[in-house]
């Protein structure tokens, strides 16, 4: 850029009117009031001195340059597509189906680009002269004009054509055509994609805003309907490993899609995703799509409780024999029926059922029924169980509550510690330099580069070991097994010595219960109920922390999901409560 070489140039700013022009660095005219880049370029005064040969080897190289520097017209919604494809690719190598992303998810997201008015549609939401080159050159197909079919439209295009899954050609993956830079369309200075200014600022009444969060809304869904072995948790776990492109996901962009200014907002994030937000946007996005009832969940299928719990009880190294404890309290509580735990977005009140915090949530309530854990039953038991073991070393030993709190205590510390560590350390700037505008690029560059060489001689002078390879992905964080001499491994432990007959049948020795939520907040409240720490005893804090942990969400979350199981399960006892609470207004009165 250079004020002073584009004073010469008097001409009003077709925009704004005003007479104040600056050069890019591809030699073009812009207007430093509106940031208007015309198609005038400042010409060479003298070239006597410079032979024509290198004339035309210069020019021929700056062709490639500037064509290279413009890249393709590009909008939004086509970004967001890349990085969809790119998250599907990425669950197709941790073991999903490749239905999922040629059937599943290209029909949600084609889905998505009608109902908002961006693509298969008589009027999209761009501008009059690449909204007029769509329809004509699809004029003559039907699927624009018609509402596209729910998982049954096969036969249409999906994010790839057959036959080209192995090659990166960002044309085949389009729902439209993607135009070259031409001279009658100039994008915005303000941002590389040709609608990032306009849809930042858009607010359209009913219409679901594609962001980052709600990419993985959209994997999210498909793998529910596909009712594959990756629930929220595993997805956003996976992301946090890297393993799901999302943080810095537009590197993976063809070098043609230029982004910068505005851009940046919109494909830029720095915070790890959250399970409560994404779980609201799953809702949110299928409302939006009048998606019909989601293939049933059945009891052979693995986001059912009963499959779930026995996936978590292996995780947190509890006994086997617990699994059909969790059973009967799925049972009674009739959380494992099809109709509770399959989504149907069209329902009055949508909602999808949290599969994985459900489980562990009732998990917790198996623990609360045979142990109390209220600082005092479970170390009795504990002393109980210990004494039995010393005893009778060859049999199958009693569980013993305080010896796996402290395995498990132990090594739920060093995890933690790991993870939080990892965070801390974590990179948030991407590899490939954001810049606020094209004048910019340059600049940012320069600077990237020079971040770099200092991050090399800081390393160096700290003898710094450079970090480890990315960990292969597994639906396990803690692996127990009988041969690990380090660890005890409690799966074939036996329940024994907290269980008494009772006729032909094994009842619990303790016969107490204490509720999680008393009293549950009303209606107009954001939240069921309240967590307070100091409210509760240590082992329950434990029991929380640990599963939260595991899940990466809040405690007050999961102590939520506990609670409303329980109103499930105790219902008498919720109804004695409401009776008394009436009765007491009943005096004051």
């Amino acid at each position: 850029m250079d004020l002073e070489e584009a004073e010469e140039f008097r001409e009003r700013c077709t925009q704004c009117a005003a007479v104040s022009w600056g050069l890019t660095d591809e030699g073009k005219y812009y207007c430093t009031s509106c940031h208007n880049v015309t198609e005038r370029s400042k010409e060479v005064i003298s070239t006597e001195a410079i032979p024509n040969t290198k004339i035309q080897a210069i020019n021929r190289g700056l062709k490639r340059k500037r064509k290279l520097e413009k890249g393709w017209d590009w909008y939004v919604c086509e970004g967001f597509q890349h990085i969809l494809y790119q998250q599907a690719e990425a669950l197709k190598t941790l073991g999903v189906g490749p239905e999922l992303k040629n059937e599943v998810l290209h029909n949600f997201w084609k889905r998505y680009l009608q109902k908002s008015k961006q693509a298969y549609c008589k009027n999209p939401v761009y501008t009059s002269r690449r909204k007029a080159t769509v329809l004509e050159d699809n004029s003559s197909h039907s699927e624009w004009d018609s509402e596209p079919e729910l998982l049954s439209d096969f036969s249409c295009f999906s994010f790839v054509e057959s036959g080209t899954e192995s090659q990166p050609d960002v044309h085949t993956r389009k729902p439209f055509p993607i135009n070259k830079a031409s001279q009658s369309e100039t994008a915005s200075v303000c941002s590389g994609s040709l609608d990032g200014v306009e849809y930042s600022l858009r607010k359209q009444k009913g219409v679901v805003k594609m962001t980052m969060p709600r990419t993985l809304a959209f994997c999210s869904l498909s793998l529910l309907w596909r009712r594959e072995t990756i629930t929220l948790s595993d997805l956003l776990r996976f992301v946090e490993e890297d393993h799901i492109p999302y943080i810095n996901a537009f590197q993976h962009f063809p070098e043609e899609m230029k982004l910068y200014g505005r851009d940046k907002g919109i494909f830029a994030i720095e915070s790890w995703p959250d399970y409560e937000d994404i779980y609201k946007k799953m809702i949110e996005v299928a409302t939006f799509l009048d998606l019909p009832r989601f293939p049933d969940i059945t009891e052979d299928c693995y986001l059912h409780p009963d499959i779930l719990c026995m996936k978590y009880l292996m995780e947190v190294n509890l006994p086997d024999e617990m699994h059909s404890f969790t059973c009967q309290v799925v049972k009674m509580a009739g959380i494992g029926e099809v109709d509770f735990l399959t989504f149907d977005p069209v329902a009055k009140m949508a909602k999808t059922v949290k599969y994985d915090v459900q489980a562990v949530a009732v998990i917790v309530i198996v623990l609360k029924l045979l142990f109390l854990l209220d600082d005092n039953l479970e170390w009795s038991l504990s002393t109980i169980a210990e004494k039995h073991n010393e005893e009778n070393k060859e049999d199958k030993p009693w569980f013993d509550f305080r010896k796996w709190y402290q395995v498990m205590k132990k090594s739920f510390d060093e995890k933690k510690q790991k993870w939080e560590e990892a965070r801390a350390k974590f990179v948030w700037k991407s590899e490939k330099p954001l810049y606020h505008s094209a004048i910019d690029r340059s600049v940012a560059y320069k600077r990237r580069e020079m971040v770099v060489n200092l991050q090399k001689q800081f390393s160096t002078l700290v003898d710094s070991t450079p970090t480890g390879e990315k960990k292969n992905p597994s639906s396990f964080q803690f692996n127990w097994t009988e041969e690990d001499t380090g660890r005890t491994c409690f799966h074939g432990h036996s329940l024994q010595g907290i269980l008494t007959k009772k006729g032909q049948s094994l009842t619990t020795k303790n016969s107490l219960y204490w509720l999680s939520t008393q009293k549950f907040c009303k209606s107009y409240c954001k939240h069921v109920t309240t967590y307070e720490e100091s409210n509760f005893s240590l082992s329950y804090q434990f029991i929380l922390n640990l599963f939260s942990f595991l899940l990466r969400i809040k405690t007050s979350f999961l102590h939520e999901e506990v609670s409303l199981i329980e109103k499930r399960l105790f219902k008498t006892k919720y109804s004695k409560t409401k009776k008394k609470s009436s009765r007491s207004r009943k005096v004051r009165k």
